[in-house]
């Protein structure tokens, strides 16, 4: 018996607009991952150049299809996919022959073996120009930075989690980009690994320079789920608190002068922002009560995927 070769793999990979590739990277998987049990599964994040005829026309029990009933972006690709997938453990990987997939077999020794939770991989001599590269380096920086997770090559998509983490992950927006991250707050145990990286074989890459201004965004949030999350009023109620009570002594200041010392507040620029404070404190903690019952509604509520799935196929048969 092989732990490894005996175990389940679900490759997950988010398609769009790669008709020139999915062939070629399916012949890769095939040939990297003799003796293995896996499925591989395309998510087709609604294509317009054929990719899913190409994927349909592969007529293998391994290969499945998820059609996507609209554009939705890579983050609710790859959760359609996870969702979908059914092995022990779960393979992300881009559509674009970037990634090799004769890395996955050292990558799962250590998630199988070594019992890590994620596996990442660190993109060993970029085949990419500079317009991504200096997006991803800036990224890679600021993610560190802020989250103090020393995650060296957060934009690579050659990953390998265990099922129950995979599972637990939400991703939504872009948030695929803060993927590790997202483990890393589930309590994973994460392994950094060198892998190897090609240019693109075919097709146009889909990223450029706004690449940071959306990862700055999302890490604001990223910010906020991480730490206030389940506890908004600890964020909103502290502000508020602190707001209202320095209204509190402005307007205690003014009163004093006005009725101990006599001396005429009624055009004095502080008194406004006395009552601005005190209204803003006020407003800010009762957004922190209604964010407190939206999240218990959130948890509480039934579960709902934020995509649809138009159909499934297997081998290029629609289930």
């Amino acid at each position: 018996m092989n732990p490894i070769t005996d175990a389940k793999l679900s490759l997950v990979i988010p398609v769009f607009n790669e008709a020139e590739n999915v062939t070629l990277l399916a012949s890769k998987i095939h040939e990297a991952l003799p003796g293995y049990n896996y499925e591989i599964v395309f998510v087709d994040d609604f294509s317009t150049d054929g990719t899913r005829k190409v994927i349909k026309g592969m007529a293998n029990e391994r290969i499945h299809l998820i059609e996507l009933k609209k554009n939705y972006g890579q983050s609710l690709a790859l959760a359609a996919g996870i969702d979908y997938a059914s092995g022990e453990y779960i393979i992300t990987m881009d559509g674009d022959l970037q990634n090799d997939p004769g890395d996955i077999p050292q990558m799962l020794h250590f998630a199988i073996n070594e019992e890590f939770d994620v596996v990442t991989g660190i993109r060993q001599k970029r085949k990419d120009s500079l317009i991504k590269k200096i997006p991803s380096k800036i990224a890679n920086f600021l993610v560190r930075r802020v989250t103090k997770l020393d995650i060296k090559d957060n934009g690579c998509a050659l990953k390998v989690f265990t099922r129950d983490i995979a599972k637990d992950l939400n991703l939504y927006g872009e948030m695929h980009r803060f993927i590790t991250l997202l483990a890393h707050l589930e309590g994973a145990q994460i392994k950094q690994v060198p892998v190897r990286h090609h240019a693109r074989n075919a097709g146009v890459s889909k990223y450029g320079l706004e690449r940071v201004f959306k990862v700055v965004a999302d890490m604001m949030l990223l910010l906020f789920i991480r730490k206030y999350f389940q506890r908004p009023i600890h964020l909103f109620g502290i502000f508020g608190v602190l707001l209202t009570v320095l209204g509190i002594l402005i307007n205690v200041y003014l009163f004093l002068l006005k009725w101990g010392f006599g001396e005429d507040i009624g055009n004095r620029p502080l008194l406004i922002f006395g009552m601005m404070f005190i209204l803003a404190g006020i407003q800010l903690f009762t957004i922190g009560i209604v964010m407190e019952l939206l999240i218990r509604t959130y948890y509480e509520s039934q579960s709902k995927r934020p995509y649809r799935i138009k159909r499934t196929s297997i081998g290029g048969k629609i289930q």
